[in-house]
């Protein structure tokens, strides 16, 4: 009998072990290099290049945050946001985040897919009716701006905007054919739009053509945009209230608008242009006086799900340390592990993103850049890493097997803002100790 019992209890034990277990959710919290496996001699490194940055006069400054195991090893800010007055740049600051607004669009979007809402593969038009019956572009004629189209062979599906699969494209950054249809057509890129509704700009969006068949390229458009406004459809919500009341309260992000509050207004930061020479000034408006830079205090109702949010560096990163987590921040969880597994996995099987640095051997989930294993062989990121940034210069990546998150904000354009890019990553990579 006691023979029987001792395996029963071996197999009892090795049942428990064998379980999966849930690793456990962290907080950030700041803390020594060393608490998250970093080198603060190393990372010494990092804190001279981002003041030689400044040096070169290739940015007018930089914030940096990395944090791994859930420990902020690292969040600095070098340079100025005033370069007349060498006003400090703060690390606090409020910066135009531009396409990360697409992170917290795609996990609203998912929230509702998880609330029985939609199927991934329904399509577009079963909520939006211009969606039905779309047509390809198949000729267009400069001259005019006419153009012929031919039938699309199925129609856009959710899967397809969470994937930029869809055929739309991204107005004034296109082909000629595809900025003169959607300029003809008043469609934006979202950011800083006055005198529209975005319940008006989707349903115009679906009557025009799509540049390509669905789900055959893969093409960066305003699908993002579209999942807004069906954000606010299925929720009842403007995509402002379900951001706030869905995600940034729930997550403790008190930073995150699309309107900045007038009283934070004097911490939204400067915006700079730099040229080949060194020189680097302060702009108030880009795009030939098109878009004040003011736009984040400017209250309007346009809520663009592609582009339209301004954030700190730390609350983006408490958004990226929940989706690292699987999913689950300080006692709220917003998605499920396995929703989040989808997101951040190759979801366009043999299409390529032609976007970032060799893109063709990369991959694309929901929202984000995936690197594949093909891809790691160019990077010291690994394999599962996903990424994404906005047009004025932030960028983060979640590298899932260092248990890694890191953000780098700048607020300018210019011939030598890559360099920073470039020497960026290795510097983090080179620190990591253990």
């Amino acid at each position: 009998m006691n023979r029987y019992l001792i395996v029963l209890f071996i197999l009892f034990t090795l049942l428990i072990y064998s379980s999966p277990v849930q690793a456990q959710v962290k907080i950030l919290t700041e803390a020594a290099p060393a608490a998250g496996g970093f080198s603060a001699a190393r990372l010494a490194r990092l804190d001279s290049g981002m003041s030689n940055w400044v040096n070169q006069k290739w940015v007018n400054g930089s914030v940096v945050l990395i944090a791994r195991h859930g420990k902020i090893v690292f969040y600095k800010a070098h340079g100025y946001n005033d370069l007349n007055t060498k006003v400090p740049l703060d690390k606090n600051g409020i910066f135009r985040v531009a396409s990360q607004t697409k992170a917290l669009t795609t996990v609203a979007v998912m929230m509702l897919w998880e609330e029985g809402k939609f199927s991934l593969d329904d399509p577009v038009s079963r909520f939006i009716p211009s969606f039905a019956n779309q047509k390809v572009l198949n000729t267009f004629n400069a001259k005019d701006t006419t153009y012929t189209t031919v039938p699309a062979k199925r129609p856009v599906t959710i899967r397809d905007l969470l994937t930029h699969t869809s055929g739309l494209g991204y107005p004034a950054i296109g082909p000629p054919a595809e900025s003169a249809i959607y300029a003809k057509n008043y469609m934006t890129g979202g950011v800083g739009v006055k005198g529209q509704k975005l319940s008006d700009a989707m349903t115009r969006l679906g009557s025009l053509p799509l540049f390509f068949q669905p789900g055959e390229q893969w093409k960066y458009g305003l699908n993002m945009d579209v999942l807004g406004y069906l954000i606010e459809k299925w929720s009842g919500l403007t995509l402002e209230d379900f951001f706030q009341k869905r995600i940034c309260q729930p997550l403790g992000m008190k930073d995150t608008y699309f309107n900045v509050p007038p009283e934070k207004a004097p911490r939204l930061v400067n915006f700079f242009l730099g040229d080949s020479t060194g020189r680097i000034q302060k702009q108030n408006s880009v795009f030939g006086g098109a878009l004040d830079m003011n736009f984040p205090l400017q209250k309007h109702d346009y809520f663009s799900g592609g582009g339209g949010l301004s954030s700190t560096i730390y609350d983006y990163a408490v958004f990226l340390q929940m989706l690292l987590n699987g999913g689950e921040y300080n006692g709220v969880r917003l998605l499920a592990r396995n929703t989040v597994r989808l997101m951040t996995m190759n979801q366009i099987g043999d299409l390529s993103p032609n976007v970032g640095d060799h893109a063709s051997d990369n991959k694309f989930g929901f929202g984000f850049l995936v690197i594949s294993e093909n891809g790691s062989r160019f990077t010291p990121s690994q394999a599962g890493t996903y990424s994404w940034g906005g047009v004025f210069s932030t960028s983060y990546w979640v590298d899932p097997k260092e248990d890694m998150l890191v953000l780098i904000y700048r607020q300018m354009w210019g011939p030598y803002v890559a360099n920073t890019d470039k020497a960026f990553k290795p510097l983090v990579y080179q620190a990591i100790n253990d």
